[in-house]
């Protein structure tokens, strides 16, 4: 049997779609999409930068919730909306992860006009 703990609370940011922020399942943490939304999963428009950082920074809050930091990430997958911002979005990765870096997956062009960008992640818990 698999065990699933749904990683939540104060400062998690939430949504009104069907998933969960996270999920513990053994000694892995499975981050959701995370995008440029507040604490209730309203989407916060800005810059490709503004809205990169906030999504990281969503990220953050769900790392650190479980005890974690983003040197326990092993996989990313970016979701790039435009191929213009692929230079601002590798020197931003930068800011977030260090040698070694975690596995990593970018695609570009696929969010439509909603979103700018949007990462999901899977950390290794020690």
């Amino acid at each position: 049997m698999i065990h699933k703990v749904v990683i939540s609370g104060s400062g998690v940011p939430g949504s009104h779609l069907p998933f969960s922020p996270a999920i513990r399942s053994g000694n892995y943490l499975f981050i959701s999409g995370q995008a440029s939304v507040d604490d209730e999963g309203n989407i916060v428009e800005g810059t490709f930068e503004e809205e990169c950082r906030r999504s990281f920074g969503n990220a953050k809050k769900i790392l650190e919730a479980a005890g974690l930091g983003f040197e326990d990430v092993v996989q990313v997958r970016n979701y790039v909306g435009k191929q213009d911002d692929l230079s601002s979005f590798n020197s931003i990765y930068r800011e977030y992860f260090a040698a070694p870096y975690p596995a990593r997956t970018t695609l570009i062009g696929c969010l439509g006009e909603l979103l700018k960008f949007e990462v999901d992640m899977v950390a290794f818990i020690k």
